[in-house]
């Protein structure tokens, strides 16, 4: 199975269609802010069948019962087009997982603390969004599982590898992977700007993604999602595009 890492920790920056966003060198050296908006006021149009009809069935669910905000969920992102870095390609888009014997590979590359904690947090059969990031329309594009749980990763030791960390050591390294394996398409391309307008409606009237850390902490490579955040993402593959 190829060894480019496929995920975008060294520049896990915003994606290209983030005109109010910047881009990190690495995120160790570019520590997480919160996003800023100027404007709570949702964008006329967004939003308008999403979160209150979503509520109502939510809570229908539930009986009204609002549930203890956890991350059962994961967001990962991956860069479906070509990048060389210190030389190698580190292109792996869904269609190269689904490529992948058993459609499984390991999620190696994390080089940031907070997003290594969050593999490290990641359960057995956990879903997790695949998001491709970094190109001309970043979205989410698929559902995978966790398939097993956080394991030193080798790519640390590998000085031919682009993630090569000299500082960590083989009786105590620094950073973890996980294995990953492909679920499902989404029933249609989810883009970030479609997210992203449900984001803004929800900071102003209180909805499952007003805190969503694709736009609260959209350095990070990977992302914890609550259970009200992931069915809410997940329910808008059924709407037709605005």
């Amino acid at each position: 199975m190829p060894w480019p890492s496929r995920k975008r920790d060294k520049a896990a920056g915003a994606d290209k269609k983030e005109p109010d966003a910047k881009i990190a060198k690495t995120e160790e050296e570019a520590p997480d802010k919160e996003e800023e908006e100027k404007s709570t006021k949702a964008p006329a149009g967004s939003s308008k069948s999403g979160w209150k009809n979503w509520k109502k069935t939510k809570e229908s669910d539930s009986g009204g019962e609002e549930s203890k905000i956890t991350y059962c969920h994961w967001l990962l992102k991956s860069e479906p087009e070509s990048r060389l870095e210190k030389g190698v390609d580190v292109k792996f888009s869904i269609e190269d997982l689904k490529a992948q014997p058993n459609q499984t590979t390991f999620w190696d590359g994390v080089r940031n603390y907070q997003a290594r904690n969050f593999l490290r947090a990641m359960k057995l059969g956990q879903q997790a969004f695949f998001y491709h990031s970094n190109c001309k329309e970043p979205g989410i594009v698929a559902i995978v599982k966790i398939v097993k749980e956080a394991y030193p990763d080798h790519t640390q030791f590998d000085q031919k590898n682009p993630h090569y960390d000299s500082s960590s050591r083989k009786e105590n390294p620094k950073w973890s992977m996980v294995d990953v394996q492909f679920v499902r398409m989404t029933k249609r391309f989810i883009p970030l700007s479609e997210i992203k307008a449900h984001h803004l409606a929800h900071k102003a009237d209180g909805g499952p993604l007003k805190n969503m850390m694709l736009f609260t902490r959209q350095r990070l490579s990977i992302q914890p999602l609550t259970q009200e955040e992931f069915d809410f993402v997940l329910s808008l593959e059924e709407e037709k595009p605005h």
